[in-house]
């Protein structure tokens, strides 16, 4: 699929922005003040697709729950958002990193450096979503502000013609990436402040979509207790503390107390929150979140 560049125009996310008309004749102040103002209807443009992030939700929990992965895929902006969200979930969670993956056109050095040329390459797109094998199993999310990323569109196509369950994030409503997924999470933020500028109030009400994506579905997997990281792997000391934080708060043991359960379960945060609140032994504990695949709620109440 090759790019029309007369198409650009139509879209929403490439409209001017009235408010912004003069930009370049403002205070840096005033500039601030503008900017704020667009940000903050972004929230709203979010709210209005909740239905459609809670189906998402449900669908990636779904995946997870038989061993599928969520597998996100971007270019430009929207790759490096993707890239952001599935790094963090392994020291979030610990979850495992191949559970939740990206694939970003140009590959990993698109990250650190431009590749706008590779975003065209529909080519590309199919070949880097063949290489992951994408099964029933797995959920993949499609990201691009225009909905008509060829690289995008191409990968998402491909996922769906292996039978993976495909979504689609945009901000503009009945694009080419939507028609291409089983479903669609429009989140209509309307023109940026910077003309086309797709890495501001598009590029934040991604961010903000992908956060409640990756948490709800691990909430919902009971790798939250409350709403506490007990996943959460100490492995400095910042995190150290954190987790016994998180000990103290989840069961209301002692300080002392929490660290020693803390060192007794081998420095697994969730091993030790099961033996505090049901007062079992660490081989207890983890028998008990083996039964219940990592839930803890349901380790602790079935280690009781």
């Amino acid at each position: 699929m090759k790019p029309n560049p007369s198409t650009l125009h139509h879209l929403h996310t490439e409209q001017p922005n009235h408010a912004a008309g003069d930009l370049d004749q403002k205070s840096s102040l005033d500039i601030a003040h503008l900017i704020n103002a667009e940000d903050a209807t972004v929230a709203l443009a979010v709210n209005r697709a909740l239905p459609q992030i809670a189906r998402a939700i449900d669908q990636v929990a779904a995946a997870r729950r038989q061993g599928g992965r969520l597998i996100y895929v971007g270019a430009g902006t929207s790759g490096r958002i993707a890239a952001l969200d599935a790094v963090e979930c392994p020291p979030t969670f610990n979850t495992n990193p191949r559970s939740v993956q990206f694939i970003i056109a140009g590959g990993a050095k698109a990250l650190a450096s431009a590749s706008e040329i590779s975003e065209d390459d529909s080519q590309a797109g199919r070949e880097e979503m063949s290489r992951r094998k994408p099964t029933k199993h797995d959920v993949v999310l499609g990201i691009a502000s225009s909905g008509r990323t060829p690289f995008t569109v191409a990968a998402i196509e491909r996922a769906r013609q292996r039978g993976a369950h495909t979504i689609a994030l945009t901000c503009n409503p009945n694009s080419p990436l939507e028609r291409a997924a089983h479903f669609a999470i429009v989140t209509q933020v309307g023109p940026e402040v910077l003309a086309g500028s797709s890495r501001m109030k598009a590029g934040t009400a991604h961010k903000m979509v992908l956060n409640m994506i990756s948490t709800a579905a691990m909430t919902r997997l009971g790798y939250v207790y409350g709403n506490l990281m007990v996943n959460v792997a100490p492995k400095n000391e910042k995190l150290l503390q954190r987790a016994i934080g998180i000990l103290e708060q989840a069961t209301g043991a002692s300080h002392e107390s929490a660290t020693k359960a803390l060192k007794a379960s081998g420095n697994r945060t969730p091993v030790a929150v099961v033996m505090l609140a049901a007062g079992v032994s660490p081989a207890e504990a983890t028998s008990a979140l083996k039964k219940s695949k990592g839930h803890v709620r349901q380790a602790i109440a079935s280690a009781k």
